[in-house]
C-alpha cells in the first residue's frame, strides 16, 4: 500500500493554531505560529489573530499585545478582529488604561470597533472598579453606531456592583426593554449582586421572583447573592427559604451557598440550624470551607455552646464532621 504524504500549508496551520485557542493552549499556539516560517509558510492575519485569542485565553496579556505590536513588522494588517482580542486580554491583566487606548486607537487604523470590542474595554474597567468609564462607553455606542447587546449591558451593571453603585446597576437593568434588549442570567446575577453588596436584600429578592417571567433561569450563583443579601439583612428566615427551593428549581447548592446561609444562622442566633446545616453539606458531599466553620464556630459560641464550638475547631482541623450526635449527646 503506497504511502500518503501529507504537506502542511497556511490553511492547515491556521486550523492547528484555532484548534489550539479553543482549547486554550496558547504555548501550543505559540509553537506553530513560531515554526510557520521554517516550513515555508506565511503567517498571516488569520494566524496571528487566532495566536492572539489563544494568549487571551490563557490569561497571556504581555504576549497578546506584544502579538499585535508585531503584525505591522511582518507586514501584516491587523484587523478588528485582532485588536477585538487584545483589547480583551487587557481584562485579565487589569490593563483598563490599556483596553481604552486600544479602543480609541482603532479609528486611526481605520477599525470601527464592534460591540465585541467595547464590551470587553467595558469588562476591563468593570473589573478595576472604574464603573464611572464603564458606563461612560455604555452611552457612547450609539454615537460610534455600535448596538449595546445584554453583553455590554451585563458587563456595566457588573462594574456599578464592584463600585457599590447599585442605584445605577438597576437604571441600567430597567431600561434594557426600552433598547429591545433582553437581560439574561448574567444580567440578573450582576444586579442581584450589587443589591447584596448593598445590603438591599428586598431588591435582591424582589430580582430573584422576576426571573422566571422573564424567562431566565437562575443558577447558583444566583441563589448565592440572594441568599448572601439576606444574610446582610439578618434575615435568617428567608435565607433558609431560598436554600429550601433550590432543589425544586433543580439548582445545586455550592460551598458559598453553605456558608452563606450559615453566616445568617450566625446572625440570628441560630446555632442549632448552623450546625444542622454543617451537616447537611457532608451528606451532600461538599467541602467545607474556613468561611463555613467560622460562621459555624462562631454561631455556637453566641449561643452559649462553648464546648460545642471548641469541638467544632477540632473537626475543622481534622475536616470530619458528627456535630449532630455530640449536640444530642450534651443535650441528654
Amino acid at each position: 500500500m503506497p504511502t500518503m504524504t501529507i504537506i502542511a500549508n497556511e490553511i492547515s496551520y491556521n486550523a492547528a493554531i484555532s484548534a489550539c485557542e479553543k482549547g486554550r493552549q496558547w504555548q501550543l499556539a505559540l509553537s506553530l505560529l513560531s515554526s510557520m516560517p521554517d516550513m515555508m509558510l506565511i503567517a498571516k492575519e488569520v494566524s496571528y489573530n487566532a495566536a492572539i485569542s489563544a494568549c487571551e485565553k490563557g490569561g497571556w496579556w504581555q504576549l497578546a499585545l506584544s502579538l499585535l505590536g508585531s503584525i505591522p513588522d511582518m507586514r501584516i494588517v491587523p484587523t478588528e478582529i485582532s485588536y477585538s482580542a487584545a483589547i480583551g486580554v487587557c481584562k485579565t491583566g487589569g490593563q483598563w488604561q490599556l483596553a481604552l487606548s486600544l479602543l480609541s486607537s482603532m479609528p486611526d487604523m481605520r477599525f470601527l470597533p464592534n460591540e465585541i470590542s467595547y464590551t470587553a474595554a467595558i469588562t476591563s474597567c468593570s473589573r478595576e472598579v472604574q464603573w464611572q468609564l464603564s458606563l461612560s462607553l455604555l452611552s457612547s455606542m450609539p454615537a460610534m453606531r455600535v448596538i449595546a447587546d445584554e453583553f455590554s449591558h451585563s458587563a456595566a451593571i457588573s462594574g456599578c456592583e464592584k463600585g457599590r453603585q447599585w442605584r445605577m446597576g438597576l437604571s441600567i437593568l430597567s431600561g434594557m426593554p426600552d433598547s429591545m434588549i433582553a437581560p439574561d442570567e448574567i444580567t440578573y446575577n450582576a444586579a442581584i449582586s450589587a443589591c447584596e453588596k448593598n445590603c438591599q436584600w428586598q431588591l435582591a429578592l424582589n430580582l430573584l421572583s422576576r426571573m422566571p417571567e422573564a424567562s431566565v433561569v437562575p443558577y447558583t450563583i444566583t441563589y448565592n447573592a440572594a441568599i448572601s443579601a439576606c444574610e446582610k439583612g439578618g434575615q435568617w428566615q428567608l435565607a433558609l427559604n431560598l436554600l429550601s427551593l433550590m432543589p425544586k428549581a433543580r439548582v445545586v447548592p455550592n460551598e458559598i451557598t453553605y456558608s452563606a446561609a450559615i453566616s445568617a444562622f450566625e446572625k440570628g442566633g441560630e446555632w442549632q440550624l448552623a450546625l444542622n446545616l454543617l451537616n447537611l453539606m457532608s451528606e451532600a458531599r461538599v467541602v467545607p470551607n474556613e468561611i463555613t466553620y467560622s460562621a459555624a464556630i462562631s454561631a455556637c459560641e453566641q449561643g452559649g455552646q462553648c464546648a460545642v464550638a471548641v469541638s467544632l475547631l477540632g473537626k475543622e482541623s481534622a475536616g470530619s464532621l458528627n456535630l449532630l450526635v455530640e449536640v444530642r449527646q450534651q443535650k441528654t
